[in-house]
């Protein structure tokens, strides 16, 4: 029974941090928009840009804070969302659609931010980069063909900048939100199924 109760306390917590986790992207995504009035994909354009938001745009550099901080506070709070489901065992097969969507919307915000490390074009996102490319490279038989694909065929530049930008922007950030919305809804409608089977119990 103390197992049973327990479980249900970690599967409702699950849920409230499922419409956190939501709540998050939304705000990432609404300022990502925002920024990307202003913002340039280029070499040289995305590091002024993005100094240009901070200090001319009205109320651009709490746009671009709020950006910051929803996505890594997203990833930490999706890392703590697997392993309450872990704890609860949410993994088994009645969960397995909501456990798999919220490993795939954690692999996104990861991505979301792995992506963006380059798209200030500050030294250290230059050089942190550069390391996560000869990774990349290292990788068997694929590794090249992937360094070619992100960095454009050659050198970092304003390609290299174009391909992160068009990976951060839309596909990965399409995937966050589907994964985000499909994890929300599937563990509201476990929430209603064991709603339903506690109402079934108490009637018998």
């Amino acid at each position: 029974m103390q197992r049973t109760q327990f479980d249900r306390i970690l599967r409702r917590a699950a849920t409230i941090l499922s419409v956190v986790i939501l709540s998050l992207c939304l705000i990432y995504v609404s300022t990502g928009v925002l920024l990307a009035f202003y913002y340039e994909p280029t070499a040289g354009g995305a590091y002024n840009s993005l100094r240009m938001i901070d200090t001319q745009v009205s109320y651009g550099w709490l746009f671009h804070r709020a950006h910051d901080i929803a996505g890594n506070i997203m990833i930490a709070i999706a890392l703590v969302q697997i392993v309450v489901m872990f704890l609860g065992r949410q993994f088994r097969r009645s969960w397995l659609f909501a456990w798999v969507s919220g490993i795939f919307f954690t692999l996104s915000a990861i991505g979301l931010d792995w992506t963006a490390m380059i798209l200030d074009w500050t030294q250290e996102g230059y050089w942190r980069f550069n390391i996560e490319l000869g990774n990349i490279q290292a990788i068997p038989v694929i590794g090249t063909q992937l360094r070619d694909i992100l960095t454009g065929g050659g050198a970092i530049s304003s390609v290299t900048v174009e391909h992160l930008y068009t990976l951060h922007s839309y596909i990965i950030t399409f995937a966050a939100i589907t994964f985000a919305v499909l994890h929300f809804a599937a563990l509201m409608w476990q929430e209603r199924q064991m709603y339903k089977e506690e109402s079934i119990q108490l009637a018998s």
